[in-house]
């Protein structure tokens, strides 16, 4: 984590947290980190997006299996309140029953996904890290380039990965509902209309065309971009709770307990399970929004 010789300084701290576990495209371990760089995978964020995923999905048929018609036990209650909640809002963003039968559940994996995706920053900053730590360098790696980040959503490649397949799936529905006609048509007379003048309708349908991209890029880009700013700085904000805890034990010699450190990581963890329900039901909620506006003529 910091170089050989000395314990690592906070501004080192941070800069090692924040360091994904990269490989490039032929899967060698990559030696030089930059913040933006599409030659790599980071396969942190791969990985418990994954497991996660695999284990929200577990959580879900468990509940199905479970069901009963009798009297609901808490578990049981808990998904149905849960069910309903996201049917509800589904029903009140996509009108076509048809396409509820997909987009619903599409919507109610969403949430529990990007949910259990958040709530991994509720872990103690270095316990997951130094896990991978030791078996990096049980494995005969250098201790201090075991790069482990345990938040996917805080890795704005996954966030917008997020928010692509949103995308691409309100161009299917568009598709689908209006026909590769209509659609084309809307790209070119929406939102200003067209006229019948030859000359103004060219002119027209070529900006109509360029807010239709300008519209589809930025929410894209905001959506992903919403959810990674959040969860990125909640982040942030745990390692500054652990450096001030770290800071108050070496002033106290590590004989009086950092009260502030533990007061404010409290106050802060409790906070934070408000935001990483919110962040997910927001983005679930902008993906029914988004979808429902396929549905919907200009």
């Amino acid at each position: 984590m910091a170089a050989e010789g000395h314990a690592p300084t906070a501004s080192e701290y941070i800069v090692h947290h924040l360091t994904h576990w990269q490989v490039n495209w032929d899967f060698e371990p990559v030696k030089q980190v930059k913040i933006i760089d599409f030659n790599v995978i980071n396969l942190d964020s791969i990985l418990y997006a994954a497991v996660l995923g695999a284990l929200g999905c577990f959580v879900l048929w468990l509940a199905a299996r479970k069901a009963s018609s009798g009297v609901p036990g808490r578990f049981q209650a808990a998904v149905e309140m849960l069910v309903e909640m996201v049917d509800n809002q589904a029903k009140a963003n996509i009108h076509n029953a048809k396409s509820r039968r997909f987009i619903a559940p599409l919507a109610l994996t969403v949430f529990v996904w990007i949910f259990l995706l958040n709530a991994m920053d509720m872990l103690p900053v270095d316990f997951l890290p130094l896990v991978w730590q030791a078996v990096h360098t049980a494995a005969g790696g250098d201790p201090h380039h075991a790069y482990m980040r345990v938040v996917p959503t805080a890795d704005l490649s996954t966030t917008l990965g997020l928010s692509t397949s949103v995308l691409l799936l309100c161009l299917f529905y568009s598709v689908k509902i209006k026909g590769v006609g209509g659609w084309a048509h809307e790209l070119v007379s929406a939102p200003f209309g067209t006229s019948k003048n030859p000359v103004f309708a060219v002119i027209l349908g070529i900006v109509n065309f360029l807010m239709q991209v300008i519209e589809y890029v930025a929410k894209t880009v905001s959506h992903g971009m919403r959810l990674f700013g959040n969860m990125y700085a909640g982040e942030l904000v745990f390692m500054l709770i652990a450096l001030m805890g770290g800071a108050a034990a070496a002033s106290l010699s590590g004989v009086l307990l950092p009260i502030g450190h533990i007061i404010a990581g409290t106050v802060w963890a409790i906070f934070h399970i408000l935001v990483i329900t919110l962040q997910a039901f927001i983005f679930m909620m902008l993906t029914l929004i988004y979808l429902g506006q396929a549905h919907e003529a200009h």
